[in-house]
């Protein structure tokens, strides 16, 4: 992977985070049924709010990439991974954050 100055994210099956001087981030959540219209755009949503939050750029996508996964892996539970769409991803996300934070 070449990064120029840049936070890279491949999205897939264990998400790819990095950037220069950077280690590689493997992300742990997620699952296929994420693999649907839209749903990148979910995330460029979550990492820019976490971003906007004051994360730096490598931490807000580590973490965003982290939730958006959850977030997912919380809908398949309840919808199944078949027919999931980016906004069942996005109306997840409240809960997925709820449950990283322990609230």
């Amino acid at each position: 992977m070449v990064c120029s100055n840049a936070v890279c994210i491949l999205k897939g099956n264990g998400t790819l985070v990095t950037a220069p001087h950077e280690n590689t981030y493997i992300n742990t959540t997620g699952n296929p049924g994420m693999a649907t219209g839209g749903s990148g755009d979910v995330l460029t949503g979550i990492i820019a709010a976490l971003a906007g939050q004051g994360l730096d750029p490598v931490d807000a996508a580590k973490a965003g990439v982290f939730v958006h996964g959850m977030a997912g892996d919380l809908a398949a539970a309840d919808i199944g991974e078949t027919g999931m769409t980016a906004m069942d991803i996005a109306e997840y996300t409240a809960a997925a954050f709820k449950q990283i934070i322990g609230k």
